[in-house]
Formats: structure tokens, C-alpha cells, sequence
């Protein structure tokens, strides 16, 4: 113990002995570990109450620094303030790190009690109360209140109970402060507190830092259940709910925010306590008699009058008392500064109504050194809620950072700043009325200080741009545009949101929605056009962006318009990667295609059921199967809320008409009514559960002059209902469908509710009685349909002025006038489709349908003509809104996005769409391509024109004339492949009919070959000077070699059990290969027609094989999107080619891998899946990704110098890639 404060002790030891009770005290000093229970004994053995005393006074006197400060709060716990005061001077000072501190509490980080403490006996019994809750079971005490109000003080003190500890949590407690903070900062506290549980096990059980937030997760809960099953986690100033979610394990958790609603998003049971936000007078005088170190009752006169004018503010009284600890002689000289100055009020919509925070700041300011005063006012500049980190003022003032450190220091010690210790380096920041004031203070200076940083960060980061490494890297990334913005520095704001270097390191940091969010807020200032560039970019790429490992952005830049700012930048930097040997690919045929999404987002882990528009159009709800409500803005696609709202997968979403309620309904049969209380906030305020089955559909009416919510489900007879928002039971129930009901919508003046039925009708109910209406039986519209299977109608939708009702059901939509219930109109769309969803436009005969087969096709329900198809979802299409105004259409899918369309571009833009089946022929510098489109006709594209020809059957046709040279009959069913022997008298074709057919196609005449026993899809030619060889393989497992000249079968190699799904031939013709669905290769000798190697290791059907040119290896891929490299000489796997983790197609490579093909030299292969990679054969790696606006690549072709390639993706867009010169593969 350090002297002084053991010379304390022994000069207050006889008043001490006098007036203590020993054993009350020493509960809190064996709780904090600075006594043993022996010790304890010894004391309690003493016969009276003095001698106690004298004991324990002994017993303190040989121990350390933490002995005195939990005697000292034991003191102040037992309301012995004025014994407290004895010992406050001569209190042993901690670093700011501490010294270890007391038993439980310090070994889980508890922080300790500060030592101007006031109790709250009532709040602190409240938040015990809810623990003691927790004693059997996980659950949440959320303990919230305003920043300020004493919540982690409080949460600190309700567990320094050493009967609480014992008898709930003998497990522990531990502690950790987690604040505002990105998912990078989140995965470092959860590290610090994984480590901190780990301390104690043996070397060979500690592990490696958690990699990712859910492994931290999954490492903690497992430390919980088996390390400390009976613990407590205190969460200390939690900010939202993705946060909090990541310590949903099943444990004991005690939180403190600002957000009362927090906990909703976790499962478990929650309970709350409230911290309010001001003081009353007797509290306020205890702390100014702390502070003094005096007694509340002989505090001079004054002091009544400063809590007065303080409005009981406990940062306003810390502020004066801080003051007065510093001149306590004072009182009269403050008081008289807190009334004379009349300062207005700080801001009149502030939620903090004390009056009096500007005099005493001001008061407090005049207590600095000048200088110190000219640095404080700098900080005008900050945000708030915002924390900074000492170099970022360091970089400011142009200071040493432990000179920063100093400063600050003083601020702090003078709470004129406060300092998050929880972080390291520490972070600090401003109470918002300091802000508010600093800001008033110096509204005219306000731009010259945001200037002054940007200089300096100018002048201190002019080499190079912050990197993850530098401690002030995220505030530099999030603010710089906003210190630009308020500084009017415009220019400068050009150069660093224009910038692709800018835009790559902070999408790689913070993610794309910021960046877009800067575009959208600094609009006004930035230039129109190059900023939508950006935007645009941002916008339709933002989903590739959220991956990891983060892709690289100058590929996906070169996808931009020639004319775009960003693909010239992206150009620049390519070529000159490209001289140091990097791949980069320019699609030089891009400028035919217009991108028509505005935006895509990818808001969920999992398919999105739904997605809608608020009221007012400003905000985007959604909802799917990772049981979470997301609402961003419309804008950027920044995420706003998120609320784990339900158990199961949420199939709906619905905004009310005043965008005050968000509805959600689930497959858990729940529908949960959340209010939103801010714009970051979101809390249930209903429960409705009436349902005893999926609920599948909820609507709000449409205008507000009675809300009302309509939800239906898959219950037999009650499946329909209405419901008050604000009451918990349902107001009536619809009764007429006697199976599920899908889908239910109000019409647009709310008189009426229509109801979408697996029974094959439509019901309109009279919304007043809740009486039937009407009844369309939309199945007898069906004549194949009988009794068993009915036509489900999946949706409807009301046109704009209520006359007409529409409604989908299979592959087609139905146009009834509501009066008549006749039938209008009726469009069909694929038949291999379903129609998924429909919606029609507010202002506009236009119709929205959504698609089983990935695409949105707008129609005009007014003449049946389908008007434009959107393309771009990689899977089913669930749901489709237009915006209020019709202006924009969302469209949500089973790929994990969110795509936002404007409706006038998609309205105007409907090209024929190619097919994936294509040849291309590579002359010189030209590329010519044939490819059928969606309108059965064949396309031949070349560089200089474009050739249309219609084709509806087996044709050879002239070209460029398109004169059919011969017709060619003889296939029963569909023709999958067709190739011309190279002299080009014999064409060879196969087909689903289970032959390959050899044409004299001049004649007419062919030769049938005959033995596979299911579809041929595809066949491989070996034409030599001496012989005309084909292989053809087949699903039913068989590769079969056949005498073109001859037409007879020569081997019958019954390869696989399972479909064969490819086959190649090495480049000697030694070797060939065949894959198949058994998940093996195998290949085979020619000469022998022997299996010369089996290859086992793929995890899925193996789809693709190719020969290296040299025939040294064989590249096989899977529908997992796995590649694998093997040898030849031994069948020995060489190389894994594959992405660390699966994309958002579940797969390696966003789908299955149908094409390989290796360079001339053997060093690169390429692979086709969901997008194209480029692949080191030496190391395994990546070299180059492009992704394709559609998915399911079928082949890739390649000119013969490994430069140019061309594929046709899932939606029908042409793709000619060139390497970008510059380097050498």
C-alpha cells in the first residue's frame, strides 16, 4: 500500500474504530477478493463492534493499494460518505489500463467504481431484481436511458453483490464495451473477450483468433456452455441490433444502450430497466459534495441554486464540480456566471431540454489555458455520436500524438470530453450539448475548421491513403467527404470521390452503400454526370462488392460504358497492370447493352421472399428466409433497421399508410407489428398470433383514415383476418376458402379486400361486414385442371382505379372487371414457367408479373401486350412492386438480391434475348458468332454487321444471304448438337430422340446411328487422313465409338453408372476422358479402350473435363464449382482450383462448372459457371474473375492466341472479351 494512503489510515483510525460496522463492510471486500474468508473469521471472532473494527483496520494495513479503494467504496456502500471523505484525498491512483482488480469482477473486466460516486439504491434494486431472473434461465436485462443518464455506472455497481454472484452467475462475470462500431472493430472485441475466457487452458488447448464475427460467435458459445455455463456477459454500450445479434448464444447478458428496443432482435427472454435522465436535488448536491469533499448539508447556499440552474443534469453538475474541486472557494463566483450569461438556447429541437448547458460550459472553458482553449474549439468539427481517435486530432493540431494525448487528457479530467478506455488507443468524443454549444460558439469559423483538417490530413497522408493499419483509417474513410462538404472545398471533394482508387479502398473498408450514400448527399455539389457514373457503378456492383475476398475492382469497371469516367480510369490502370503482367478483359461489345437496373442490393444471407416500398417511397422493407426485417433507403441501399423479427423464415412485409408500422408475417404463424420510434429504430409493439398455420400474406390499407392490417394463411377455415394494429386480437375473420390462402390485398380506396386461394377462386369481402362480396372461380378458366388438382391462384392486384381485379395463377394472368366479375383479358407467359408474383402500376396500365424462371416481364393489362422483360436474377423471382409514384420496380429472388428498376427504361427497352447455344468462328481481328434468340430466330453477329435468319427446324442455311440450302428431316425430337467434318460435305447431329445422325446434307441422305438408350446430348469428331471416327455420350452411362463412313458401332464402353455428362479427347488422340454424375472421371486408352485411371475426390456431379495441350494434364469441374487439376502420368491430384468460401449461389463458382479450356502454352485455364475465372495452373489461384449480368454459362469460346473469348449468359447477353494489352499471360 503506498504510504500516504496507509498514513491516512492510521490518522483516521481511532475515528474509524469508532463509528464503523466491520462485518457490513467486509461482505463488498471479500465480494472484490481483497479478503479471504479466514480473514473474515478472524475479524468476526472479536467480541464487540469496536474491536471488529480495530481487526479489520489491522488486517488492511498489511495489504495493497486495492485493499484501501474497496474499504474506501465499501464506505460509501453503506452510506458512510463523510468516513469517506477521510480516506478521498489520499485514494492510490490506477493507470489507465489498472491494476488488476478485485476477484471476479476484475478478472472479467468489470471497470470500478469512479470515485465521485452517488448510489441510486432504487435503480440499482430494479436492475438486481431482473438479474436475479436470469438465475435458470439465458435471457436479456437491457438497462437504457440517455447518454449520460449513469447506465454503465449502474450496471458496474448491480453486480458488485456478492450474494447476486453466488447465487446466479458463480460462472463469472465479464465484462466488455462494445460501442458504435463497424464489423472489423466488432471481430476485435469479440477476440479480446474469446482470449480473455481462454486464459487458463493449457497450450495445447489455446486456439488461433477467431477469422470472422460468426466464428468469434461460435467460439464464444462454446466457451460459455462449457467454460462458464453459469456466467454473466455484460454488453456495455450496445448500438444496434446486427451487433447484438452476434452475441445471441444462449448465455446471461446484461446490456446498456440507448435503445430500449435492442433486445427484440435476439430470442430469449428480455426484460428492460430504465435509467432516467436526471437528477434530483439531493442526488445532485451528493455529487457537488464529492467533488468538495464535503457533506450535502453543509454545502454553502449557493450550491441549492447552481443544482437549480443545472436543471439536474448529471453532466452539468459533473462539469461545476469538476470546477469547484479545482477552486472550491468558487461557488459564488460560478453561480453568478450561470445566471448572468444569457445565453439562447442551444438548439430549440433538442432532445435535451437544459438550459443551463451552455453557461456552464462556457464557465468551464475559461478555466483552460488559451491555447488549450483555441484547440478545444477545434473540435467543433466533430459529429456527433461519433468517436475519434487521438491521431486523427493529432493530424489536425500537427501535434506529437502523446502531446494530443496530454491535451485531451485535461479535457477529460475537466469533463469537458469524454474518452471511451474500452478501445484501444482510446477514442474520444463530445457530449451532444457540448457539440451543440462548441457549434453555436463558433458558427462562423464552422468552414475554416473543417478546411483546416482537410489540409492537414492533405499534408500528412500526401504518399499514400490511410490503410487498415493506421488506428484513424476508418474515421478518414467515413468523414473525409463530410469535412470536404462543410469546408466548400469542391474541388477537392471532385478529385476524391471521382477517384477509383478512393472509391476501391473505401468500398473494401466500409462497403458500397456509404460510397453511394456520398453520391446521394453530396449531390448538389458534385458534377451530375460523372457522379451518376459512379453511382451507377456503385449501384449495379455493390452485391460483388460485399464479397470476400473483395474482388477486384478495375475488372469490374472495365464492364462500364466506354464513355464513362469510371471505365477510363479502369482502362488506365489496367494497361498499365497489364505491362507488369496482370490479366485484365475489356468487353468491347458492352455498349450494346443498356443496364437497366438501377440498383441491386444484397440485404440477406438467403432467398428474399419480399420486398416492398414505403409510403412515401424513401424507404425499401425486406424479408426472407434468414428470419430478419432489413429497411434501407431507396437511394443507396444503406441499411436503416434491422430487426430479427421471427423464429422462422418471414414471408411478408408491409409498411402502414403513415410508414409508422412495419407488419411481418412467418412460417412460424406468427404476424409481429414493429413500430419505428427513429429513423435507427425498431421495437415490436404486437404480437398477433391467432393463426394456427403459415401465415403467407399481410396488407396494410392503403390510406390512413383507418388502419387496418389484413394478414391470410394456409388454416383451413379461418384464414383470412383483420386486425387493429395497436390491439393484440383480431377484429374479424373472412370465412370462405376452404384451403390456404395465398395472398390478399385491399382495394385502392380499402372498401374491399380480395383473397387469392389454393382453392382456385378469388373472393372479394366487403371490408365494413367482412362479408363475401364476390367469388371468381379463376380454375374453370383452366380446362385441364380437374377436381384433385386445382389451379392455385397465387396473387392479385387492383388496378389504379379499382374497376378491375387481376390475378395469377400457373402461367398465366386474368384481367376480371370487379362489377361484372367477367373476364377481360388473359396473358400467357412461358409455359415452362410460373407466374410467382404480379403487381400493377399505381398510375399506369402496366403490370409487373415475377417469374419462375428468373425474369420479370412487364405487360400492359389494358391491351395484353407483354411490353419488356427485366433479366438479371440468377434464380426465382418471389415478388414485385412498383414504387408509389410508378417510377421505380423492385424486384426481389431466391439469389440473395434486391434488384430496383426504373419502370420508363425497362417500359422502352425489349431486345431479343440469345440463347446459350452458340459456335464462334475467330479470323484475324474478327469474331464472328451464330447463336439462336428468343424468337426462334439464328443471329449471326460479326464485327463489321448483324444477320437475322428464321429457323424452326433443321436447316443449312447461305450466309450472309440466309438462303436455306437444305432442309433436313428425320429427328423425332429435339436436336441438341450439330457439327460439320472438316470438308464440310457431312454433318453430324444428335438429339433427345437417342440418335446421332451422320447427313449427305446436299442429298438429304443420312446414316442413323442407333444403340444409346437416352438423350445424346452432345458427340466429339476425330477426323484423320485415314479414318472418320465419332464419340457420342449419353445419360445412360455409355460412350460409344462409331464408323462415320460406315455408320457402324466399333466399342460399346459402358463407362459410369450415372449419366455421362462430358467427354474429351487428349490432343494425340491417346487419351480420351468422360465425367459423369457418379461425382468420378475416368480415362480411357484409345488404342486399348481400356481404363487407364479412375479419379475420385469431387464432392458433386462432375460436368466439365478438358486436356492440357500437352497432354501432361486433365482439368475436371463440378456442379459444387469445384475445379480440380490432375496428372496424367499417375492420376495424382495436382492443384485445387477453388474460392475460399461459396458465393451467394451456394457454389464455389456461383454455379455449376460447364467449360474448360487451357492456354497454348499450358499456364492458364479458364473455367465457365456462374461467371468466368481465369485460373493459375502452376499454383492453383485465381487470376482474374468477370462477372456476367446473368448466370449459368454453358461455354466459353477461345481464340487460338488464348485473347479473345465469348460466351452468352443465362439472360442472353453477348459477351466479347479482350485482354487488355500490356502484358503476356
Amino acid at each position: 500500500m503506498e504510504e500516504r494512503a496507509r498514513s491516512c489510515l492510521l490518522r483516521s483510525k481511532a475515528t474509524l474504530e469508532q463509528d464503523i460496522k466491520a462485518s457490513y463492510l467486509m461482505d463488498h471486500m471479500v465480494s472484490d477478493g481483497v479478503l479471504t474468508n479466514e480473514e473474515e473469521s478472524r475479524v468476526l471472532s472479536k467480541p464487540t463492534r469496536r474491536e471488529q473494527a480495530a481487526a479489520l483496520l489491522e488486517v488492511l494495513l498489511r495489504k495493497d493499494n486495492r485493499a484501501y479503494i474497496s474499504f474506501y467504496n465499501a464506505l460509501i456502500r453503506e452510506s458512510y460518505g463523510d468516513l469517506a471523505n477521510l480516506l478521498h484525498s489520499d485514494l492510490p491512483l490506477l493507470s489507465p489500463e489498472g491494476e488488476r482488480s478485485f476477484g471476479i469482477l476484475s478478472e472479467g473486466g468489470v471497470p470500478q467504481r469512479p470515485v465521485v460516486f452517488v448510489s441510486r439504491p432504487a435503480l440499482l434494486n430494479l436492475i438486481r431484481e431482473k438479474l436475479y431472473r436470469l438465475q435458470n434461465t439465458p435471457g436479456w436485462v437491457t438497462v437504457f436511458g440517455m447518454a449520460g443518464s449513469g447506465k454503465s455506472v449502474m450496471a458496474a455497481e448491480a453486480v458488485r453483490d456478492r450474494a447476486l454472484i453466488k447465487e446466479c452467475f458463480p460462472g463469472g462475470v465479464h465484462w466488455l464495451s462494445v460501442g458504435q462500431c463497424e464489423r472489423a472493430d466488432l471481430l476485435v472485441r469479440m477476440q479480446s473477450l474469446c482470449f480473455r475466457l481462454e486464459q487458463g487452458q493449457s497450450s495445447e488447448a489455446s486456439q488461433r483468433p477467431p477469422c470472422s464475427v460468426e466464428e468469434a460467435k461460435e467460439r464464444l458459445r462454446f466457451l460459455v456452455l462449457r467454460r462458464f455455463p453459469r456466467s454473466l456477459l455484460i454488453l456495455d454500450d450496445v448500438w444496434d441490433s446486427s451487433t447484438l445479434r452476434s452475441f445471441d448464444i444462449q448465455c446471461r447478458v446484461l446490456l446498456t444502450t440507448r435503445n430500449r428496443g435492442l433486445a427484440d432482435s435476439v430470442s430469449g427472454t428480455s426484460f428492460e430497466v430504465p435509467v432516467e435522465s436526471g437528477l434530483d436535488e439531493e442526488k445532485a448536491l451528493e455529487i457537488l459534495a464529492l467533488y468538495v469533499n464535503g457533506k450535502p448539508h453543509k454545502l454553502p447556499e449557493q450550491a441549492r441554486s447552481i443544482v437549480s440552474e443545472c436543471k439536474g443534469s448529471p453532466l452539468v453538475v459533473s462539469l461545476i464540480g469538476a470546477l469547484l474541486r479545482e477552486f472550491p472557494d468558487r461557488w459564488s463566483y460560478y453561480l453568478r456566471q450561470l445566471q448572468k450569461k444569457q445565453f439562447k438556447r442551444i438548439r430549440k429541437s433538442s432532445s435535451y431540454d437544459y438550459e443551463a448547458l451552455d453557461q456552464a460550459m462556457d464557465a468551464s472553458l475559461q478555466v483552460l489555458e488559451p491555447e488549450h482553449q483555441d484547440l478545444y474549439r477545434d473540435l467543433s468539427i466533430m459529429q456527433k455520436d461519433v468517436k475519434v481517435p487521438a491521431k486523427v486530432l493529432s493530424v489536425l493540431w500537427d501535434l506529437e500524438l502523446e502531446e494530443v494525448e496530454d491535451v485531451l487528457q485535461e479535457f477529460v479530467n475537466k469533463s469537458l470530453l469524454f474518452r471511451d478506455c474500452n478501445q484501444r488507443p482510446y477514442h474520444y468524443y463530445l457530449h451532444d450539448l457540448q457539440l451543440d454549444f462548441l457549434i453555436e460558439q463558433n458558427r462562423d469559423q464552422i468552414a475554416e475548421l473543417h478546411k483546416k483538417l482537410v489540409r492537414q490530413y492533405q499534408k500528412f497522408y500526401n504518399e499514400r491513403p490511410p490503410s487498415p493499419g493506421d488506428i484513424d483509417c476508418s474515421y478518414w474513410y467515413r468523414f473525409l467527404p463530410y469535412h470536404m462538404a462543410k469546408a466548400g472545398l469542391s474541388k477537392e471533394l471532385y478529385s476524391l470521390m471521382f477517384s477509383l482508387d478512393w472509391v476501391k479502398e473505401k468500398a473494401q473498408f466500409m462497403g458500397s452503400a456509404h460510397l453511394i450514400n456520398d453520391y446521394v448527399e453530396y449531390g448538389e455539389i458534385l458534377d451530375k454526370e460523372v457522379r451518376l457514373q459512379f453511382q451507377e457503378f456503385l449501384s449495379l456492383n455493390g452485391h460483388h462488392l460485399e464479397q470476400r475476398p473483395f474482388p477486384d475492382i478495375v475488372q469490374l469497371a472495365l464492364s462500364q460504358p466506354a464513355c464513362s469516367e469510371v471505365y477510363r480510369q479502369a482502362l488506365m490502370q489496367a494497361q498499365k497492370r497489364a505491362s507488369r503482367g496482370r490479366l485484365y478483359l475489356d468487353w468491347v461489345n458492352k455498349n450494346n447493352q443498356d443496364s437497366l437496373s438501377l440498383l441491386v442490393m444484397h440485404p440477406h444471407q438467403g432467398s428474399v421472399y419480399y420486398a416492398g416500398f414505403s409510403k412515401d417511397g424513401s424507404k425499401i422493407a425486406s424479408c426472407g428466409a434468414n428470419k430478419a426485417l432489413r429497411v434501407f433507403k431507396t437511394t443507396s441501399g444503406e441499411k436503416l433497421l434491422e430487426l430479427q423479427a421471427h423464429d422462422e423464415d418471414i414471408l411478408c412485409c408491409s409498411f402502414s399508410p403513415d410508414d409508422r408500422y412495419i407488419a411481418t408475417c412467418s412460417s412460424d404463424r406468427k404476424v409481429k407489428v414493429s413500430v419505428s420510434v427513429s429513423v435507427a429504430t425498431l421495437f415490436v409493439g404486437q404480437y398477433l398470433s391467432e393463426h394456427e398455420e403459415q401465415i403467407n400474406h399481410c396488407q396494410f390499407t392503403n390510406t390512413g383514415r383507418r388502419v387496418l392490417l389484413a394478414t391470410c394463411s394456409n388454416d383451413k377455415f379461418t384464414n383470412t383476418k383483420l386486425w387493429n394494429p395497436n390491439k393484440p386480437t383480431s377484429q374479424n375473420t373472412m370465412f370462405g376458402h376452404m384451403e390456404p390462402v395465398n395472398h390478399c390485398c385491399f382495394s385502392p380506396n380499402d372498401a374491399y379486400l380480395a383473397t387469392s386461394s389454393s382453392d382456385g377462386t378469388v373472393k372479394l369481402f366487403e371490408v365494413s361486414s367482412a362479408n363475401e362480396w364476390k367469388s371468381i372461380d379463376v380454375n374453370s378458366y383452366f380446362p385441364e385442371s380437374d377436381d384433385e388438382i386445382k389451379a392455385i391462384v397465387k396473387c392479385s392486384t387492383w388496378s389504379a382505379d379499382g374497376s378491375r381485379i387481376i390475378c395469377a395463377a400457373r402461367n398465366a394472368v386474368f384481367v376480371f372487371d370487379v362489377k361484372t366479375s367477367d373476364m377481360l383479358l388473359e396473358m400467357k407467359t412461358s409455359r415452362l414457367s410460373t407466374v410467382q408474383y404480379c403487381h400493377a402500376c399505381p398510375n399506369s396500365s402496366l403490370l409487373a408479373v415475377a417469374l419462375s424462371h428468373y425474369t420479370v416481364e412487364l405487360w400492359n393489362f389494358e391491351t395484353s401486350k407483354k411490353k419488356a422483360e427485366c433479366n438479371g436474377h440468377l434464380s426465382w423471382v418471389h415478388c414485385v412492386q412498383f414504387s408509389p409514384d410508378g417510377s421505380l420496380l423492385l424486384s426481389s429472388s431466391d439469389d440473395q438480391t434486391i434488384r430496383l428498376w426504373e419502370t420508363n427504361r425497362v417500359h422502352t427497352s425489349s431486345a431479343a434475348a440469345l440463347k446459350r447455344d452458340s459456335d464462334v468462328l475467330f479470323f484475324q481481328s474478327d469474331v464472328t458468332i451464330v447463336a439462336p434468340d428468343s424468337r426462334n430466330r439464328l443471329q449471326v453477329q460479326s464485327t463489321r454487321d448483324l444477320h437475322v435468319y428464321s429457323c424452326f427446324c433443321l436447316k443449312v442455311l447461305e450466309v450472309p444471304s440466309g438462303k436455306t440450302s437444305q432442309t433436313l428431316t428425320g429427328h423425332t425430337r429435339t436436336v441438341h448438337h450439330c457439327q460439320f467434318t472438316d470438308d464440310g460435305e457431312t454433318l453430324v447431329t444428335s438429339s433427345e430422340d437417342t440418335t446421332v445422325r451422320v447427313w449427305k446434307w446436299r442429298t438429304g441422305e443420312y446414316l442413323v446411328l442407333e444403340g444409346h438408350k437416352e438423350p445424346v446430348r452432345k458427340f466429339h469428331l476425330l477426323n484423320n487422313s485415314t479414318s472418320s471416327h465419332l464419340f457420342s455420350w449419353s445419360f445412360d452411362g455409355t460412350v460409344k465409338v462409331w464408323d462415320l463412313n460406315r455408320g457402324q458401332m466399333l466399342q460399346d464402353l459402358e463407362c459410369h453408372k450415372g449419366a455421362v455428362l462430358s467427354c474429351d479427347v487428349s490432343s494425340d488422340r491417346h487419351l480420351f476422358a468422360t465425367t459423369s454424375a457418379d461425382r468420378t472421371a475416368k480415362v480411357w486408352s484409345n488404342a486399348s479402350w481400356e481404363m487407364t485411371l479412375l479419379l475420385k475426390g469431387h464432392k458433386d456431379c462432375v460436368r466439365s473435363c478438358r486436356f492440357s495441350w500437352d497432354n501432361k494434364r486433365l482439368a475436371t469441374g463440378d456442379d459444387n464449382g469445384e475445379i480440380r487439376l490432375w496428372s496424367m502420368l499417375d492420376g495424382a491430384l495436382l492443384k485445387i482450383c477453388s474460392r475460399d468460401t461459396k458465393d451467394s449461389m451456394d457454389s464455389f463458382h456461383g454455379g455449376w462448372v460447364t467449360d474448360l479450356q487451357f492456354s497454348p502454352d499450358n499456364r492458364v485455364l479458364v473455367s465457365t459457371g456462374g461467371y468466368i475465372k481465369w485460373w493459375s495452373v502452376e499454383t492453383g489461384e485465381a487470376l482474374q474473375t468477370f462477372y456476367t449480368m446473368g448466370a449459368n454459362l454453358k461455354k466459353i469460346h477461345v481464340s487460338a492466341d488464348f485473347t479473345t473469348f465469348v460466351t452468352v449468359d443465362s439472360i442472353g447477353i453477348l459477351y466479347v472479351l479482350k485482354k487488355v494489352e500490356g502484358g503476356s499471360l
